[in-house]
């Protein structure tokens, strides 16, 4: 029986990491205003792991913000350099969020979903194959 995948994600400075053993729940874009105020970037990429597959190391700070949903989201960056390096829905109890972008891995697994697609940059095109939100 072949071994699970195990990742290793990290802020930019390395001081925070989370381990992770396993394949992604979901892997997902999201276009909304907050997720590109977070990232600095148009869109934020994100993966969902189980809780227990996922171990996290080193000091961190925490951000709350409530979405556009009502669901509080608790952010855990590095005091440091200020990378997000994972996030908790409310809601999702039992699962991890990771930003792709912190496994520094030009072949992590393609995003499936792409939310908040109303807000999402003229310029940015999403593969048909995933599946759309407004």
């Amino acid at each position: 029986m072949p071994s699970p995948e195990h990742r290793n994600a990290s802020c930019s400075c390395g001081e925070l990491r989370a381990a992770v053993t396993g394949e992604p729940m979901r892997v997902s874009v999201c276009h909304c205003l907050a997720c590109q105020r977070r990232t600095g970037s148009v869109f934020g990429a994100q993966a969902r792991f189980p809780k227990e597959s996922v171990t996290v190391q080193g000091a961190f700070n925490q951000y709350v913000r409530v979405a556009d949903s009502g669901r509080r989201i608790t952010f855990g960056f590095c005091p440091k350099c200020g990378s997000t390096v994972f996030y908790t829905i409310e809601d999702q109890p039992d699962r991890v969020a990771i930003p792709v972008g912190a496994f520094a891995d030009p072949k992590f697994q393609n995003p499936a979903f792409s939310v908040y697609e109303s807000r999402k940059h003229a310029w940015v095109h999403i593969a048909a194959e995933v599946e759309h939100a407004a």
